[in-house]
């Protein structure tokens, strides 16, 4: 964003404390931040933690910035977005967060012209690890571009779809990918408890585990299936569990999964962007 961007989020919920907080750590200044939310106790944990102004009125706020950003519930979003559209700026770009809202409700509510930005981050963000998807209408310029990834990158690693419809997928792997590995941690911690493993002892080695993983395999240069013959010895213990999980067709199954998760990220999409 440019420096003398005004940026206002509609709604300061999780994922607005997350983006603020990563934006700030970059240098942002709180006096070019604004957050418009209902909740007086809310605004005020707002004020109190990043130093940034807030306001119970969305329109208001909304209609002095050069970017917003809503981070309303899904279910919401038709309603906020009629009332701001008359109130923001011609040149005001829009970036929407929220789950399950497609780009032609947002053009139905804010015009075929705005600036609009779709993004689908995921609950890591909270933690500034997250993995956010965008896609925009092609008539989005790369300033545009440049200012919703500026924005996103605050909380993690970003990607550019050049469909819509892949963001479904992208709800179905890292939307709700955290909870696929959330499942498969639950049950090595369980398994190491049931053979005789402290909890205690169990719980920290399958986090140090998960976590030793993931950053192999975000460093390495070699596909993911390299990675896994790496460290599967032949006659060795973990030829002998992956012959269990390959038996049971575990891959099938994630592949029903997320076939799934992502057959209802389109069903959502059609319930919340009705007009």
């Amino acid at each position: 964003m440019n420096t003398r961007d005004r940026l206002t989020f509609i709604g300061g919920g999780n994922m607005a404390a997350a983006l603020i907080g990563g934006l700030l750590r970059r240098g942002m200044p709180p006096a070019q931040i604004a957050v418009a939310e209902p909740h007086p106790e809310r605004r005020r944990w707002l004020e109190a933690q990043f130093g940034v102004a807030t306001s119970a009125d969305n329109a208001q706020v909304a209609a002095q910035s050069d970017v917003i950003v809503l981070a309303v519930k899904p279910q919401a979003m038709r309603e906020v977005s009629l009332a701001l559209a008359p109130r923001l700026a011609e040149s005001t770009q829009v970036i929407s967060v929220a789950a399950g809202i497609p780009l032609a409700a947002l053009e139905r509510w804010f015009g075929p012209r705005r600036g609009i930005v779709r993004t689908m981050p995921n609950r890591p963000a909270l933690s500034g690890y997250g993995a956010t998807a965008l896609v925009a209408p092609a008539r989005i310029g790369q300033s545009g571009r440049e200012c919703a990834e500026s924005i996103m990158s605050a909380v993690g690693v970003t990607v550019w779809l050049t469909d819509e419809a892949q963001i479904d997928v992208v709800t179905a792997l890292s939307g709700s990918g955290p909870a696929y590995f959330f499942l498969l941690m639950e049950a090595l911690e369980s398994a190491a408890r049931d053979l005789g493993l402290p909890a205690g002892v169990a719980h920290r080695l399958t986090l140090a585990t998960a976590l030793g993983a993931a950053r192999m395999a975000d460093e390495a240069t070699e596909p993911l299936a390299a990675l896994r013959a790496q460290v599967t010895s032949k006659g060795g213990t973990t030829e002998a569990a992956l012959a269990i999980l390959e038996a049971a067709e575990v891959r099938a199954t994630i592949a029903r999964a997320v076939t799934a998760a992502a057959r209802r990220s389109v069903e959502l999409a059609a319930e919340f962007g009705q007009p």
